[in-house]
């Protein structure tokens, strides 16, 4: 299932639902059929998104050292992280919050996910 995510100022932004859940259970959001995003909570949502992606990157800087011990030379498909997922949507938020009072972002999907 595809979950769009549309802000007032910048254009749509289309996720898988896996992805979206992820990113709006670190937020603290339902993962409805349908949500929103006011612009007094961009801001913060923009700085823990941040931070959940720092701690993301560093678990898997120590996962990707353990395996390249174990499979030297192996040809692996190459790993999306958190990180390449979310920062659209971050500056999706950041840039929509420092719009005007009646900024908002929007999310849809076909059901709960």
């Amino acid at each position: 299932m595809i979950v769009t995510f549309t802000s007032s100022e910048t254009g749509e932004l289309l996720m898988f639902a896996a992805v979206a859940r992820t990113i709006l259970q670190v937020l603290g959001k339902e993962t409805s059929a349908r949500g929103t995003f006011t612009r007094d909570e961009m801001a913060p949502a923009a700085v823990a998104l941040r931070q959940a992606v720092a701690r993301a990157a560093a678990a898997e800087e120590g996962v990707a050292e353990d395996e390249e011990e174990e499979e030297k030379g192996a040809n692996k498909e190459p790993v999306i992280t958190l990180g390449q997922r979310a920062w659209p949507f971050i500056d999706m938020l950041e840039r929509t919050g420092r719009s005007g009072p009646d900024a908002h972002i929007v999310w849809q999907a076909a059901a709960d996910f």
